[in-house]
């Protein structure tokens, strides 16, 4: 019987975004666990649709003995600060340590930490824990599609698996697939390795991959994958990090060096021939909310809006009241906004109680440049506990943990205040403060892409809006200092 730790440390950094990430909000638990270490691991990941639990039960298909590390993850956010890093990776060691020796490791890491100290975290992460471990221990590594894979991190990890989907419903999938490598990688066998970067970046709404040129160059990993090849993962980067070596990668494993470069030489092909491709339309809120009210007078299903540059998934804060402020001019009808953080007033609605009338100030309090707060009268709907649990493909067990949340009518829009910032990709959100989704007429989401995979399908049409934020939807918009690629 063998040994084999698991672990789980996860941060996407936007580095344009104005909130670092701390120690308190790796530990706070969110629409994911908090920080839990050892044994506590295990029951806060347990049922959750997460890379770590699909690992965690494929390993319990074997007799070996599986030890718990510790997960944690903080919101997309700015910078990691040198405190929270160097506490978690701390902690994290000792507990690798306590546990020697060991037969393997499977880390559930997300591939674009950028920290106060450390452009490239996860890396720093690995050479932490070769330092302890050695250089001949399996560690096996799975990787969010979004990663920014560095010839470092596959030098210093023996496999590592990414993501295929976006939104990011394989998660557990990926987890339990990167398991089986570790699990024939302890078995003795040797897989050489293989890494290629693109010359370009690919914009975030544009890895989607239902949609082409994406769907195409993913579907082609299982054509590559047999034979000589043992593994092979393509991750589509993360423009918002400005390091040097931000952007696409394919990664491959195979019997021969030939064998592994020969397919990565294959998939970048995929990639760069398509490096036209990855565009497409984002409207003003002007345009779209126009455009929402005109097809959602006759049509059976919600037009949904998505508020991509205020996506908490990328770094937004979340508060930001751009589309809010175009639904009340153009006075739309039925809509509903999901969700806008602020604490404040989710606080003041709970103080006032139902069908209250309060004024507030609600949202861009989180010092974005231009941004200042609704000042408006609201009045208070519904009011929640901010728990509940996730339901659609992506957040499916996801334990919410929100903190207050309220309803509120503003000049005739439905706004959804939470205490959390959070990405509007289920549809639990809404129905925790009573609003049934499909019954609406226009449903402004917070989100880049995951909304997709539980609204795509309950929308009549879908509208990408480039309101104010953090999420800055076209690199070419960005002032990178240290990114190679553009």
């Amino acid at each position: 019987m063998a040994c084999i730790a698991v672990g789980g440390w996860q941060h996407e950094t936007n580095t344009f975004a104005p909130q670092l990430a701390t120690y308190a909000a790796f530990v706070e638990a969110d629409e994911w666990p908090g920080l839990a270490v050892g044994d506590e691991m295990f029951k806060a990941v347990d049922g959750v649709h997460l890379p770590i639990t699909g690992a965690l039960e494929e390993l319990a298909n074997t007799r070996h003995e599986i030890i718990p590390l510790l997960w944690c993850a903080a919101p997309p956010s700015s910078y990691v600060t040198d405190d929270a890093f160097e506490r978690i990776s701390k902690q994290l060691l000792d507990q690798i340590k306590s546990q020697m020796p060991l037969d393997g490791i499977y880390l559930d890491l997300h591939g674009a930490m950028v920290t106060q100290t450390y452009d490239d975290g996860e890396s720093e992460i690995l050479k932490r824990i070769r330092n302890l471990v050695g250089n001949d221990l399996p560690i096996a590594v799975s990787l969010d599609m979004h990663a920014n894979v560095t010839e470092a991190m596959v030098e210093l990890a023996t496999v590592i698996d990414i993501f295929r989907t976006y939104p990011h419903i394989d998660m557990g999938e990926t987890g339990a697939r990167t398991a089986r490598h570790l699990l024939q990688l302890m078995n003795g066998e040797h897989w050489f390795k293989s890494i290629l970067k693109t010359d370009f970046l690919i914009p975030l709404n544009w890895g989607y991959t239902w949609m082409e040129p994406t769907a195409s160059i993913y579907a082609g990993l299982d054509k590559i994958i047999g034979n000589d090849v043992y593994a092979a993962a393509i991750a589509v980067g993360f423009h918002l990090s400005d390091f040097e070596d931000v952007g696409p990668a394919v990664v491959a494993y195979g019997q021969s060096q030939s064998a592994a470069d020969d397919a990565c030489s294959q998939m970048l092909n995929w990639i760069q021939t398509n490096k036209n491709n990855f565009k497409g339309d984002i409207l003003t809120p002007q345009h779209a909310v126009s455009q929402a009210i005109i097809v959602s007078e006759n049509a059976p299903k919600p037009v949904t809006l998505a508020d991509t540059q205020d996506n908490p998934g990328g770094g937004g804060t979340g508060d930001t009241t751009g589309i809010l402020r175009e639904l009340i001019t153009q006075a739309a009808n039925g809509a509903v906004v999901a969700t806008i953080a602020d604490p404040d007033t989710a606080a003041s609605a709970h103080h006032a109680g139902l069908n209250s009338t309060i004024e507030i100030e609600l949202g861009d309090k989180s010092g974005m440049p231009g941004h200042s707060p609704l000042a408006t009268q609201a009045k208070v709907l519904a009011l929640g506990d901010g728990q509940f649990v996730g339901t659609g493909p992506m957040y499916f067990g996801a334990r919410m943990q929100l903190g207050l949340m309220a309803l509120l009518d503003i000049q005739g829009i439905k706004v959804i205040v939470s205490s959390k910032k959070v990405q509007v990709a289920d549809r639990s959100i809404l129905r925790h403060l009573r609003i049934e989704p499909i019954e609406q007429k226009i449903i402004v989401l917070k989100s880049s892409v995951h909304f997709r995979n539980d609204f795509e399908s309950i929308s009549e049409q879908i509208f990408l809006v480039k309101a104010l934020g953090a999420v800055i939807a076209d690199p070419a918009e960005l002032d990178y200092k240290k990114a190679l690629r553009r």
